[in-house]
């Protein structure tokens, strides 16, 4: 059976509420492309929303210059609350983090951090018993990369007594291609140290996926996911989101022969959902967009189950 035939599961956004019915949780602070605010990661812990994002200036500027973690009674009108620096990592700049509670209590922040002057990321940790303190956590590296590999913009779940990671990685061969992508899987007895376990997903050749996919959140229990696809380099930064369904231990096949989620805006960016069940059904969402200036904001969106 082809993956265009596989029929979705329940639960898969609907495209036109998830544009409609969504409202704007923050905006960047300059109109223009390449000013962004995105990235979402979040938490609902005993009422109170936590969400994390990454701020970006056009390159030249700043790039990602920092990751904010604020927190929200409604899950629309947040407050920051902790920011950290690219500076404080040593990054020329940083992408998307992934927020996580942990079952002892603590808060862990995986920042995705750029090496200056090179083509190479990695994934580093910050970890503190009150989100308040993430400020002045020491930050370790979890996911060193390579000579050959970037690594970055990770998806986190504890599965039972297992943690599961899912990042995008680079290849460096081609100093002028470093843009492509695919997600690689990996497995943790405690969050911190990591064994990759093999490719979770990849594009497809002549599709609207083929330079490149990042699994952006892996939903429900785990049988499917949103993925940001592009087809071409001159698409960086603007992917639209597909669906894929599971495949195997950590891995999913793509489902669909379009995206299933973009922006009305030109060029249609939609990319980074993350969404979060709620106790009585349903799920909140939140995602990164393209607006009609150019600039990407974050947005929010309740669904029902």
């Amino acid at each position: 059976m082809s993956s265009s035939a596989l029929a979705p599961p329940s639960g898969v956004p609907v495209a036109d509420r998830f544009w409609a019915a969504a409202e704007v949780v923050l905006a960047p602070e300059d109109p223009r492309p390449g000013s962004w605010v995105g990235g979402p990661s979040a938490q609902l812990v005993d009422g109170t929303w936590w969400l994390a994002y990454r701020l970006r200036r056009p390159v030249g500027e700043g790039r990602g210059y920092a990751n904010v973690v604020a927190r929200s009674d409604d899950g629309v009108r947040f407050t920051p609350v902790v920011t950290l620096d690219k500076d404080a990592f040593g990054a020329e700049s940083l992408e998307r983090p992934a927020l996580v509670r942990t079952p002892a209590g603590t808060w862990r922040v995986y920042v995705s951090c750029a090496t200056p002057g090179t083509k190479h990321w990695r994934v580093d940790l910050v970890e503190a018993a009150t989100v308040e303190e993430l400020a002045t956590a020491p930050a370790r590296t979890v996911l060193p990369g390579s000579a050959t590999a970037a690594v970055k913009d990770p998806v986190v779940r504890l599965v039972g007594q297992e943690w599961h990671l899912w990042a995008s990685v680079h290849p460096l061969d081609d100093p002028g291609a470093t843009d492509r992508m695919t997600t690689e899987h990996a497995t943790s007895p405690d969050g911190v140290t990591w064994t990759w376990r093999g490719t979770a997903l990849a594009g497809r050749a002549g599709s609207w996926d083929a330079r490149g996919v990042r699994v952006a959140t892996v939903a429900g229990d785990g049988s499917w996911a949103l993925y940001d696809g592009r087809a071409t380099a001159e698409e960086n930064w603007e992917e639209r989101t597909g669906l894929a369904v599971r495949a195997g231990d950590g891995a999913f096949t793509a489902v669909g022969d379009a995206p299933l989620l973009q922006s009305p805006h030109a060029p249609g960016g939609l990319r980074y959902a993350d969404s979060v069940a709620l106790p009585g059904g349903g799920a909140r969402w939140f995602y990164e967009a393209t607006r009609p200036d150019g600039a990407h904001e974050l947005r929010t969106v309740l669904l029902p189950g």
